[in-house]
């Protein structure tokens, strides 16, 4: 069936004003190849660019035109032409710029932070605090919720397309690339991975209730670091009944070893009046892979717009654009670092179910009676 007229709305809104100069840090593969490639395909204006290597911001800057390249983030900050800064450093790096930058406001008046904002809930409470004690607006680069197909699944449920919702999965069996510093924190999945993926189910239905988390560690990191949160099992209870399941596998079978790799990442929602199915390209990456989403309802029939869109780097667009949209006045920010709290709240409940053996409740960890560390 093709009903154009009545497909779900599936990209962010852009800001009226795209020339604030926006200050970048890192110059990793998230901020030159997405942040910064999303950031030009949709005429936003970074002006400067640092790393704790200068080689390194100089060649990023080179490669997206920017116009100033530093060796130190402070003397961004201190650039006069910044007025929004966007950090892409490991997560115990980042919580030290964060505070940093604070100390430019107003001049500086808002921050684009990385998932996870910091390594608990607690320190990204304080964080949080101290942005909004100094009136400088923080967002958190959730960037899965503005994969296409999520956003538009979303839509769907919003409207009440698929009616009150029932049952939602996410299975990811993929093999990501790990970062150096996952070594030294000892992190693997659940703040790397299961974070977009409990983002997304917040996202969708709003926070649950409790969790429950069943994790083992994954065979192959293992023979490189110790950890405990490699393949991660994650059930989340609401109190409407509905209940969502999470299967994170990046083990995905020994397809680094020699068997054939089938990799993907899947969502399904199911609901009263119906049911949404889709695909996230990113497991593909290089390869450009848009997101899919199909969906029926009790009317009949399948309906399966297509967008050409992906995930990696088109998506990375809109935490920037909610940002700026907040700052001009036209709509507020959603994912903002207040709400992410609640996100943060999730991982580290996970944590704790996992040790323990137990469902935790999510206001165990927002009221301090428990933590996971």
């Amino acid at each position: 069936m093709n009903l154009a007229a009545d497909e779900p709305v599936h990209l962010p809104p852009l800001p009226r004003d795209r020339r604030v100069g926006i200050g970048c840090i890192g110059a990793g593969f998230i901020m030159a190849d997405c942040h910064l490639s999303a950031y030009r395909a949709h005429g936003l204006n970074p002006v400067a660019l640092a790393a704790r290597r200068l080689d390194a911001a100089q060649s990023v800057a080179a490669w997206h035109g920017i116009a100033r390249a530093y060796g130190d983030y402070r003397q961004l900050l201190d650039d006069p032409a910044v007025e929004v800064v966007d950090i892409a450093v490991p997560p115990d790096v980042q919580p030290a710029i964060i505070a940093e930058t604070v100390q430019r406001s107003p001049r500086i008046r808002g921050i684009l932070a990385q998932k996870p904002l910091a390594g608990s809930y607690a320190e990204a409470q304080k964080l949080v605090a101290m942005c909004a004690g100094a009136g400088v607006r923080l967002v958190v680069n959730q960037n899965m919720r503005y994969d296409h197909a999520v956003r538009a699944c979303g839509n769907l449920l919003e409207r009440g397309t698929l009616g009150d919702p029932v049952l939602a999965t996410i299975e990811m069996r993929a093999i990501p690339h790990w970062m150096d510093w996952q070594e030294r924190l000892g992190w693997v999945t659940l703040r790397i991975m299961s974070i977009h993926h409990l983002d997304t189910f917040r996202f969708w239905f709003g926070t649950p209730t409790r969790i429950f988390a069943s994790i083992r560690p994954d065979p192959r990191t293992s023979r490189q670091f110790a950890h405990e949160d490699g393949i991660c099992l994650l059930i989340l209870e609401y109190e409407s009944g509905l209940r969502c399941l999470a299967v994170d596998d990046v083990w995905a079978g020994p397809a680094r070893e020699g068997a054939e790799a089938d990799l993907s990442v899947k969502f399904r929602v199911e609901g009263t009046a119906g049911l949404a199915l889709g695909t996230i390209g990113w497991p593909a990456y290089p390869e450009r892979r848009p997101s899919t989403l199909d969906y029926t309802t009790t009317a009949g029939g399948w309906h399966r717009p297509r967008w050409p869109e992906a995930w990696f780097p088109d998506a990375f667009i809109g935490p920037m654009a909610e940002l700026l949209r907040d700052l001009e006045g036209t709509a507020p920010a959603t994912a903002t670092g207040a709400d992410n709290l609640l996100t943060m709240a999730l991982v580290d409940a996970a944590y704790l179910s996992a040790r323990e053996h137990r469902a935790v409740a999510v206001a165990e960890i927002i009221s301090g009676s428990a933590s996971p560390l």
